[in-house]
């Protein structure tokens, strides 16, 4: 008899007695001491023993892609997190899902966010696992992830992939993606020529990883921390060094603790983490993605975000990280000053200390634990702070009744009080055919105005930071004020409005906004108006009945039928639970 063959050593097929690892969730065949017996036979045969399949179950999720770079260190993420479950007695078992990258979707990755959470979810349900490594970076893959993960209920430990390292480009210091923008905003203006945008081109991504800077890859990376989902410290190191490795080492071993505490997901994301994760998005600078994901996590919980009470704490949580764009450095310092333990420490006064986290510590104690802090210049002080208020600002008016949103520490100071004429684009092929137009009517004191880009009307694109009219670019313009119901990269800046709510193609305001229309924008009041009266307004509406985009087939039918606005998270309706549990933040 083989010396691996544990079948005679009292390891009995009795799933009634344990319904935990490979007996959890068996397949229904109408006998479950049949269909364990079956499970465990087809297991053995990739040559894994009783002994092997008596520990905790790991699930970890493989989000590898030759379509996505930002997860090109998958192969070395997956090899640290088994070795951790295996130090720690568990059995790793990895599996493929859905991965999105923000650059290789179409038509967008936000389209597919929902299909990945949804893809996470069942898979999460269907397997037996006891405990899941959550393994993302790309902008949607891991509110995805947290998504599905927070609908399917399991003790779950999200792993970032982590930054990509900076490049040098004459020498320059470069990354993507703000330094992407502002390079071709550079050409598009005629700064640079041909060769010089070719040769910047392969110096921004300097290695495997996520955005360099604050964008919304590094946003979630920073919120999944505050939720208390990863490994202290495991938002902040680059994606190739040593320091993620052992990052990743720790997150397997953590899940197997996760999953021997039977510590749930539902004990880390309460209303406390919640809070928590929106001081540190207005802290940070974060991107304003970083609202609709944080918003459809939640909304998973039950829980609604208040964006109100959101710009109430805005007034009041300055912006301390110095990181593009809203500042000057980039993730890899950020990690070089310590990371999130240096910024949760400085906004320890603003947060919920007694939140749980997944290492079964609460936050505070988790603060504490990294120490006293030393001399750094990435992450400032209350008494000296980036930006005097949060990031993020909610605006509200006649053009955005549901809200609207601006990323006020990367605005122009002098457009967020302003006054200007509209200048049309009905839908993203209007735009890009007239933008360059030189016979487009615009002036730099104007308001460009971008409608059909929300949820239903084009998946909600990043088209929100449209470009500056080439005959504007050439002459010296560098920021004009943009509004639509669309999003913007969190690797942009700009004075730009976005999320307006109701979308245009449900039939909101902004569908009805014409070519010389005035428009007010004053960030102080929280205002976003169209300056004509609601007759005017009423009269437009009934002669242009709504006609909300439809589909005849597959996902993009799904889509349109069940997305929510953009003040819901744009996660699927079906998807949320059917009462809510209350407001974050509570009154």
């Amino acid at each position: 008899m083989s010396n691996t063959d544990d079948s005679k050593k009292g390891h009995a097929i009795n799933p009634a007695a344990n319904q935990d690892g490979m007996a959890k969730g068996l397949t229904n065949y109408g006998d479950r001491g049949f269909s364990l017996f079956l499970r465990k036979a087809f297991i053995k045969g990739a040559g894994y023993t009783d002994k092997a399949l008596d520990r905790p179950v790991i699930g970890i999720t493989n989000t590898g892609s030759a379509y996505n770079p930002c997860h090109g260190n998958m192969p070395q993420l997956m090899e640290a997190v088994k070795r951790g479950i295996m130090m720690a007695g568990g059995l790793p078992m990895d599996f493929p899902t859905i991965s999105i990258h923000e650059s290789f979707s179409q038509p967008n990755s936000m389209f597919l966010r929902n299909l990945m959470s949804m893809d996470t979810e069942e898979v999460l349900l269907a397997a037996p696992m006891d405990a899941v490594v959550l393994i993302g970076g790309c902008d949607k893959t891991v509110p995805a992830q947290l998504m599905g993960a927070a609908s399917a209920g399991l003790p779950a430990v999200q792993l970032i992939t982590g930054s990509m390292l900076t490049g040098s480009h004459r020498s320059e210091r470069v990354g993507a993606c703000t330094d992407c923008r502002r390079y071709w905003g550079k050409f598009r203006a005629e700064e640079i020529d041909a060769e010089e945008i070719a040769e910047v081109n392969g110096k921004l991504v300097a290695s495997v990883g996520t955005c360099s800077v604050m964008g919304t890859a590094s946003t979630m990376a920073c919120i999944a921390e505050a939720l208390g989902m990863t490994v202290p410290g495991g938002a902040t190191p680059p994606a190739v060094t040593a320091d993620r490795m052992r990052v990743a080492e720790e997150s397997g071993a953590l899940a197997v603790e996760l999953a021997r505490k039977r510590l749930g997901i539902d004990q880390i994301l309460t209303e406390k983490a919640f809070e928590n994760a929106m001081r540190v998005l207005l802290a940070i600078g974060g991107s304003t993605n970083g609202i609709i994901h944080l918003t459809a996590i939640a909304g998973r919980m039950g829980f609604e975000i208040d964006l109100k009470a959101l710009d109430r704490m805005g007034r009041e949580t300055p912006v301390l990280l110095d990181l593009k764009p809203s500042g000057i450095h980039y993730m890899e310092d950020f990690h070089a000053a310590g990371g999130m333990a240096t910024l949760l420490r400085e906004l320890k006064p603003l947060l919920h200390l007694d939140a749980m986290t997944v290492t079964g510590r609460t936050l505070g104690e988790e603060i504490d634990a990294a120490g006293p802090g030393f001399k750094q210049d990435v992450v400032k002080t209350a008494s000296n702070p980036i930006y005097p208020q949060g990031g993020i600002a909610v605006l509200e008016g006649n053009l955005a009744p549901g809200g609207a949103i601006i990323k006020q520490s990367a605005a122009h100071p002098q457009l967020m009080e302003h006054e200007g004429r509209a200048v049309v684009f009905e839908n993203l092929e209007d735009m890009a055919n007239r933008i360059d137009s030189p016979n487009l009517d615009v002036t730099p004191e104007d308001i460009l105005v971008l409608k059909h880009i929300g949820p239903k009307g084009a998946a909600m694109p990043e088209a929100g930071y449209m470009p500056i009219p080439k005959k504007l670019a050439v002459a010296g313009c560098k920021d004009i004020v943009r509004i639509s119901d669309g999003r913007m990269s969190g690797t942009a800046f700009g004075t730009i409005v976005l999320h307006v709510t109701p979308e245009s193609a449900i039939g909101g305001p902004l569908a009805y906004v014409q070519n010389g229309d005035r428009i007010r924008l004053s960030v102080a009041n929280r205002e976003l108006s169209l300056l004509i009266s609601d007759e005017e307004l009423a009269r437009r509406a009934s002669l242009k009945p709504v006609v909300i985009p439809t589909a005849q087939r597959g996902y993009r039918k799904l889509f349109l039928e069940s997305v929510t606005q953009a003040d819901k998270g744009v996660d699927f309706d079906f998807l949320m639970p059917p009462a809510t549990a209350g407001k974050i933040p509570k009154k």
